[in-house]
């Protein structure tokens, strides 16, 4: 298997140990021509998110299945989820450098961070969602609802009233790969975890929820639907006082043998989706706030989740299967993913 140079002097040595790279991978090299091939424009009003001296860069290899990236601004480095590897991987901005941040950890799923800067972590083997303190302890937020087990909490989101929104299919209990073989206690719901602890229902009507996110304003929640076919994206209004959902629809169907996964908005409210669905299919694609499709970014695997960070957080972290990739855009990512 051959590894190139490049990969070699971002990877890290704990990434390069796994070796688990396909030889297709190994051999993925980035653009040498700006602007990048990758990153196309389907709808002129994209063009002004793609930066033309830049291109799509290797950050990471030798996952089995990356997820939920989150970016910690505060000390420059990346975190992201391995349930097959039951660990978190982290990428130091200034070094490159790749190591392990936590293992075992649970099979974790979806990552992020609450308002006041500490990681919470969707764990499928603990069906449950935690919090890490300051010092590095972990604070069990909520593993059951009405007395039954949760799932498999699988993607999360904070608003700015510091509640808690997740995801909890059931993908984490029908497989020992990415979580345990278990049985299903509860349907398939979206829950809201406020401040003091308690959890309502916000959405039970979607059959399998997978990714979440808030528009910029917070007015509207769209959550991926799994369980359809077509899968498709659903949208809710946010009402009294951003503690209920509302008006369920359809605002999105995937088509042409997609896979949806995660996402996160813009500033502008685009919708940047991690994407599958084989050679054509793989990477990231991008719908405007009116549901349009404007732009895509090919990757050679499938990706399942994205954030946004760096400064101001203006690059996208994009977590593809066996690697992790990075590219600047003219465009920030909203608060709470």
């Amino acid at each position: 298997m051959r590894i190139s140079r490049r990969d070699m002097l971002t990877a890290g040595v704990g990434a390069l140990a796994a070796a688990a790279a396909p030889r297709a991978l190994a051999a993925w090299e980035p653009s040498d021509r700006y602007p990048d091939p990758a990153i196309q424009v389907l709808d002129p009003s994209f063009a002004k998110y793609r930066l033309n001296n830049a291109g799509i860069e290797r950050l990471a290899v030798g996952m089995r299945w990356a997820e939920g990236p989150v970016w910690f601004g505060d000390g420059r480095y990346l975190l992201w989820s391995d349930a097959a590897l039951d660990r978190i991987t982290r990428w130091d901005e200034e070094t490159g450098q790749v190591s392990v941040f936590r293992k075992p950890a649970n099979k974790p799923n979806g990552l992020t961070r609450d308002r006041q800067g500490r990681l919470l972590t969707c764990e499928h083997a603990g069906r449950r969602v935690t919090r890490t303190e300051y010092d590095g302890t972990i604070t069990v937020l909520i593993d059951r609802f009405e007395g039954k087990r949760l799932n498999s909490p699988n993607d999360i989101v904070v608003k700015s009233d510091d509640s808690i929104w997740f995801t909890d299919p059931v993908y984490g209990i029908t497989s020992n790969y990415s979580g345990v073989i278990d049985t299903q206690e509860l349907p398939t719901n979206v829950y809201r975890l406020d401040r003091s602890g308690r959890a309502t229902v916000v959405a039970g009507d979607v059959n399998r929820p997978d990714g979440l996110a808030f528009s910029p304003d917070e007015t509207k929640l769209y959550i991926i639907e799994d369980g359809v076919t077509p899968q498709v994206f659903r949208v809710y209004d946010v009402v009294d006082d951003g503690t209920k959902l509302a008006n369920g629809r359809t605002f999105i169907t995937v088509e042409r043998g997609g896979i949806a996964d995660g996402l996160r908005i813009d500033v502008d409210g685009n919708l940047w989706c991690g994407w599958g669905g084989g050679a054509g299919n793989d990477g990231v694609v991008i719908f405007n706030a009116a549901g349009k499709l404007i732009g895509r970014i090919d990757l050679p695997e499938r990706c399942a989740n994205v954030c946004f960070g760096g400064f101001r957080r203006s690059r996208l972290f994009m977590a593809a299967s066996h690697c992790i990739y990075a590219l600047f855009l003219r465009t920030q990512g909203a608060s709470g993913g």
